[in-house]
Parts: structure tokens; sequence; C-alpha cells
């Protein structure tokens, strides 16, 4: 049963990866056919990460009223309508109505599901899931590529991916009543533990069920620091993915093709840092995923500022990094039921998201803005300030966690 389950948010996670990168393969044909300035991409983005961030603060209390199972199947559903919204528009308005669907759906089901896999699986399914995240990711350009270079247009990728989704649905949907019979056992199985541990006389204490505000969430020793680290992981990641490229090829003068596979290395590092993640996750602990991957980061961001004359080292700095970043992210997740509590893991874990999402919408382009002042000889340098952040944000979290539980 547990099996079964898993096999499904495993494909449930590829889907989730799979949106993520359509916008920025398909929108060089986009805005042409919709006769718009390139810029406008970033509208569209922030339509949809005003909806993420909505839909993540909400999905504590939406999740609790019905279940993980049904809100990652109506997200999802949610998601594929918008999808076949974007391939039927043929006015840029239209993309942004539908992009506030497409970003609800997708922070809702986000936020559900990394919930769902803290509290019922180990710290190796997080990394791997979030790395099965990473190939979906990967795949939707090649779709994009497909759907242009075959004649179908930048429509039929959408119409291609949002197929998918519906699929998802209906499985996610069919399968609702053996979310329940899992979270019924692994809820048993905890109590267990807990009666071990306490003594055999000692009564079993169910969780509670009771909604976590927002307010009150924030007010949890520790929540505002980890909030903290998100924050700066998000931040360095997503300015990473956009501007490494550039930073090869205007900054160090790196031939542009080969600026260009570095670039994508960095991701490629990410989704493959997971995978190796995920074997050593259980030995190594959340904690020290999260500390070894920040100096794996700083240290990637450091072989990028040497000023030498080779760029080797600065290439194999960019990979490192991506190394290094793989398991921050799952291992912030999975720690977040142990550090705060079964009952508030949702609820935090929503706040994390928005976090996140504002992180990643945020940050790079407050760096463009600052490269355009200063130089993009900063990007490293940016790269290792966001990682020494991360590092003194999750250590200090540790500490405080670990004088509440004292």
């Amino acid at each position: 049963m547990y099996s079964i389950l898993l096999t499904i948010i495993y494909i449930a996670f590829i889907s989730l990866g799979l949106p993520d990168s359509l916008v920025g393969s398909g929108w060089p044909a986009m805005h042409k056919d919709l006769d718009v300035p390139q810029s406008f991409a970033g509208i569209l983005t922030m339509v949809i990460a005003v909806g993420t961030i909505l839909s993540s603060l909400a999905s504590e209390r939406v999740t609790r009223r019905f279940g993980a199972g049904l809100v990652t199947g109506v997200s999802v559903g949610l998601t594929a309508s918008a999808l076949f919204g974007f391939a039927f528009s043929d006015q840029f308005w239209m993309l942004c109505l539908w992009a506030i669907p497409y970003g609800v759906g997708a922070g809702a089901v986000d936020a559900a599901l990394n919930n769902y896999v803290a509290l019922h699986y180990a710290a190796r399914h997080m990394n791997w899931l979030h790395s099965f995240w990473g190939v979906g990711a990967s795949i939707s350009p090649l779709i994009m590529s497909h759907a242009l270079t075959s004649g179908m247009g930048w429509s039929g990728a959408y119409n291609i991916v949002g197929i998918v989704q519906a699929i998802l649905t209906a499985v996610l949907l069919f399968t609702l009543p053996l979310w329940g019979k899992v979270n019924n056992l692994r809820a048993k199985d905890h109590q267990l533990t807990e009666v071990s541990a306490q003594g055999t006389d000692a009564p079993t204490q169910p969780a509670a069920s009771t909604h976590v505000p927002l307010a009150q969430a924030l007010k949890i020793p520790g929540v505002i620091l980890v909030l903290a680290t998100f924050f700066a992981y998000c931040a360095l990641e997503s300015t990473s993915i956009l501007w490494a490229s550039t930073y090869l090829a205007d900054g160090r003068g790196v031939e542009t093709a080969t600026a260009a596979a570095f670039g994508s290395l960095f991701v490629l590092g990410i989704t493959v840092g997971r995978f190796l993640a995920g074997v050593v996750a259980d030995q190594f602990g959340d904690r020290n995923l999260i500390r070894g991957g920040f100096l794996l980061v700083a240290l990637g961001g450091l072989l990028l500022l040497l000023p030498l004359q080779t760029d080797v080292l600065a290439l194999a700095g960019l990979v490192i990094a991506g190394l290094g970043a793989a398991p921050i992210y799952p291992a912030i997740i999975h720690s977040t039921p142990s550090n705060f509590g079964r009952n508030n893991s949702q609820a935090i874990i929503g706040i994390q998201m928005a976090s996140a999402y504002f992180g990643s919408t945020l940050m790079p382009p407050l760096f463009g803005v600052a490269s355009t002042w200063v130089g993009l000889w900063i990007f490293p340098v940016f790269l290792v300030v966001l990682a020494i952040l991360g590092v003194l944000f999750s250590e200090r979290l540790n500490r405080r966690v670990d004088a509440v539980l004292a």
C-alpha cells in the first residue's frame, strides 16, 4: 500500500515540474505570436507567483479540511485546466487570467504533497521526489521544442502537458481511499512509537487537528529563522538559474555556447545531487545535509570568484554549487515536523512555500538591477553571501529548536 501510493506521489512530482519550464522555454515564440514585448514574461510569472504564494498560505486550512489526497487531485486538475487555457489563449490578457488558477493550483499541491511526504516517508524519498521534480522541469523544454519544430506551435506543448496533468488528476482522484488508509496506518505507527518511547503504560495522544492560524504559526520559536533560511536558499537557486550563463558569458568572457551548457549544468547538478543525497539522507540527517549543502554552494561561489586566466575552476564551481544546493530544499521541508511538531507542520510548510516563491520571484530581478549598477562580477559574491546567511540562519534555528526541546 505504501509503495503504490509512493509511486503515485513520484509521478505527481514529475508532473509538478512539467509546467514550470514551459513559459521560459516557449516565451520567445509566444511573445511574437501575441505581439507583446519580451519583458511581459515578467508580468506573467509575477501573476503566477502571487497565486502560488496566496494558495501556499491558505494550504494548511484547506488541507486539514479536505485531506492531502483530495487537495492534490483538485490542484493538479486546476493546473491542467489552466494549461489548456494557455493553449487556447490568443491575447496576453487571457494568459494573465489563466495564470491565476495556474499559480493557485501549483502552490496548493506543492504545500500539501511536501507536508504529506515529510510526515509519512523517510528523508531519502524527499530528496528523490524533488529530483523527480527536476526531471519534469527538464522534460518540458523538450516538449516545447518538439511542439515548435513539428508545427504544433507553443500551444501544442501546453496541450500535451495539460493532457498529462488531466490523466494524473484522474489517477489521484481514483486512488483517494489509499491516501486515507496510509494516513491512518502511519498515525498508528507514530502513536506506537511514542508509547514505546514513553513506556507501555503511557497513553496514546493523537495529534491535534485544529487549525493553526498564520499569526500563531509565526510565533512558534524558530519559524522566522526557517523562513529566512528558505528565502536565502531559494534566492540563490533562482538567481543562479537565471543569471549563471550571463555571468559566464558577459562577466568572464566564456564562449556563449559553453556558458549556456554550464549554466544548465547547475540545474542538472541539483537534479543529480538530489538522487545522490537520497542515498545518504537517512544516515547523514537533515541538519548535516543543509549545513553541508550551503558550504558546498559557498565553495562553488569562491571558485567562480577566483580571478584566474583559465575558466575551468569557475565552470567546476558552478557544478559544485548545483550539487551543494541539491539537498537543502528537501531537507528543510523534511525536518519541519521534527522541528515544529506534526500538528504545526502543514501550516509552517505552507508559509515556507510562500517564502520560497517570494525569494524566487524577488531576488533575480533585484540582482539584475544590482549587476547593472555594479557589474556582473558580483554574481559569485551574491552566491557566497546568501550561502553564508543560509548557514547562519540554519544553525541558529538548530540551537533554538534544541533549546525548546531540552
